[in-house]
């Protein structure tokens, strides 16, 4: 019995390509495919998650939505991964940041992820997995920033299951001071698949608001001007 179409993805084999960018809002999918693919193709629109399939200066690339949150990024990378054959997801995304250092529009590569997920238990380790992005993956983007005269601070994040955190003593306030860069919810679990399933994960994160200053970009802007992380991403898929 054939694994696609999933329950996820209406696809079939083939449909995305071997590299496939991953933002989290879907009408940001739907951004990248109209303004930088060319004959981009909708090949996925399940539960109204948008996958296209185009080409980017004669290159064939994918970009599709993951949604909110580990789970959420979790059965679509591990789909993409183990039934559809890629090889590469980045993830395009906002992250709030939690160094001073760090300002609006700043863009963040996640080389490793904290986390207070327990997404991490499935793997069957006893005990606690620190999953790191591809480095083949880092090294290119480093290289497409500095050639875009883009700057790009690598480091750790924490990816978080809590947007609105309640405890006495937010997990932000705790790790700013272990040099965490930003905060956001998907990398880990995106990592972590990747590793399993032999693949080439990177996160590259858009600072959105500040944990700092309390700073915030409208959700428009977060949509539709984050390009200069969509560059570099397109340029080392």
């Amino acid at each position: 019995m054939s694994n696609t179409p999933t329950p996820h993805i209406n696809a079939q084999v083939g449909d995305f390509a071997p590299t496939v960018l991953m933002p989290g809002d879907p009408l940001r999918s739907k951004f990248i495919a109209e303004n930088f693919l060319t004959d981009a193709r909708l090949v996925n629109n399940v539960r109204g998650v948008q996958g296209y399939t185009g080409t980017y200066h004669g290159k064939r690339v994918s970009v599709m939505a993951s949604g909110m949150g580990m789970p959420a990024i979790g059965i679509y990378s591990y789909e993409l991964f183990n039934f559809y054959g890629v090889e590469n997801i980045i993830r395009v995304g906002s992250a709030g940041a939690m160094s001073a250092d760090l300002h609006l529009r700043d863009l963040v590569a996640a080389m490793s992820c904290y986390t207070d997920s327990a997404y991490g238990k499935q793997f069957g380790f006893d005990g606690t997995l620190a999953p790191c992005c591809s480095y083949s993956l880092l090294t290119a983007a480093s290289a497409a920033a500095e050639k875009l005269g883009v700057r790009m601070v690598p480091g750790p994040v924490l990816s978080s299951d809590t947007f609105y955190d309640a405890k006495p003593v937010p997990s932000s306030t705790v790790l700013r001071k272990m040099g965490v860069l930003a905060v956001e919810m998907e990398a880990y679990a995106l990592y972590l698949n990747a590793a399993a399933a032999g693949k080439n994960a990177l996160a590259l994160l858009t600072i959105s608001d500040s944990l700092v200053t309390g700073e915030a970009l409208p959700a428009q802007e977060r949509q539709v001007s984050f390009t200069d992380m969509m560059k570099i991403a397109l340029e080392i898929a």
